[in-house]
């Protein structure tokens, strides 16, 4: 059986940050810019709390099964409200999102090494 890999995207608001709170993540934003969004194991946190309250983290796991995906899930929400409760800030409307990159439709570049890779067989 072969790995799976997937992508969770878990999405929320935070809420009811005190001014130092939401200095500290002002203060951590950079770090936390869109531009440098990744999917990692541990989870990478974006946000623009200048624009909007809302925050996304994006994590990356595997599995051997198709449903492997649920637990990842659990896991990946578990993590983000982990993450934002040891540092006390309130969140709200977590909801997240899978992806299993096995069932993922190629990308234009992928068809076309695929495409090569048959010819040369």
């Amino acid at each position: 059986m072969s790995t799976r890999t997937f992508r969770i995207t878990v999405r929320g608001a935070f809420d009811g940050l005190t001014d130092g709170q939401r200095s500290e993540l002002l203060a951590a934003a950079p770090e936390h810019d869109m531009l440098r969004a990744e999917f990692t194991a541990e989870g990478h946190l974006t946000y623009d709390l200048a624009a909007r309250p809302f925050f996304t983290f994006r994590f990356l796991d595997s599995g051997e099964a198709e449903e492997d995906i649920l637990d990842a899930t659990a896991r990946a929400e578990l993590a983000a409200e982990e993450w934002l409760t040891e540092r006390g800030y309130g969140f709200k409307q977590l909801r997240s999102q899978a992806q299993d990159l096995s069932l993922a439709p190629l990308g234009k570049r992928q068809r076309r090494e695929a495409a090569r890779g048959d010819a040369r067989a």
